[in-house]
């Protein structure tokens, strides 16, 4: 199997900058896409714009990826090559002081933020193995490199996440996957949906995804093993 022939799969595909990151890569290559989210609406309608885009095969994969079950049992049109590039993008933001979250609420963070990223990456690590190379990017945060008052089960995930990126960037040092980090800054997506934040200040999401879509393109002598991206002018008030 060769890793230029291989698929993208995207998690969180349905919106935000999972959508973008997806329709980037059909806009600029030529890689089959997998896209993966709970919704099936919002990924249909993901899967037209990279059909739009210029993508020519695209297949949707409806499943919730904090079940490790669902995980275990996806499976992929035969006409479509197994991917060697796994962007893990699903994840979600909860703005609330770590004193007043729940331990529901922290464990669903954990379960969002951290362990669909686990699963997926133990769903598909054979497939990578057989290829010339992959590559892994996990989409951590800032919040990743400091605690956030206002988000602290966030945060915590989000430390557990790059804590399980780096180890597992060093545990496979000696195949052909490489495993790399992006700690995001505010980005422009639905997490802010309900915020007064002016787009303008925050992270365009096309600037991530044109980043992640040149990164897999490094020869398989270099790797991004870890890189922070910031809005130019600092962190938006008032998160």
């Amino acid at each position: 199997m060769e890793y230029l022939k291989s698929s993208v799969l995207i998690t969180g595909a349905s919106r935000g900058i999972g959508r973008s990151v997806a329709i980037t890569f059909a806009a600029s290559t030529n890689r089959p896409i997998l896209l993966l989210a709970r919704n099936e609406q919002m990924l249909n309608e993901t899967r037209d714009l990279c059909i739009k885009a210029g993508a020519s095969k695209v297949e949707i994969l409806v499943c919730d990826a904090t079940d490790p079950d669902q995980i275990s049992q996806l499976s992929i049109d035969p006409d479509i090559p197994l991917p060697g590039i796994i962007i893990n993008n699903a994840g979600s933001y909860l703005y609330k002081k770590t004193t007043e979250t729940s331990p529901g609420e922290f464990k669903e963070q954990i379960d969002v933020n951290l362990f669909t990223a686990v699963h997926i990456v133990n769903r598909f690590l054979k497939d990578l193995l057989k290829l010339d190379r992959a590559l892994i990017i996990n989409i951590c945060s800032v919040g990743a490199l400091r605690g956030l008052a206002e988000s602290g089960a966030y945060a915590s995930a989000k430390h557990a996440l790059l804590g399980y990126t780096r180890s597992l960037r060093e545990e496979l040092k000696d195949t052909e996957i490489g495993v790399t980090a992006i700690n995001l800054g505010q980005t422009h997506s639905t997490s802010w949906k309900e915020s007064d934040m002016s787009p303008d200040k925050l992270i365009n999401p096309s600037d991530v995804a044109s980043l992640i879509v040149t990164m897999s393109q490094l020869t398989k002598r270099t790797l991004v093993e870890e890189i922070i991206i910031q809005p130019q002018h600092g962190r938006v008030a008032p998160m």
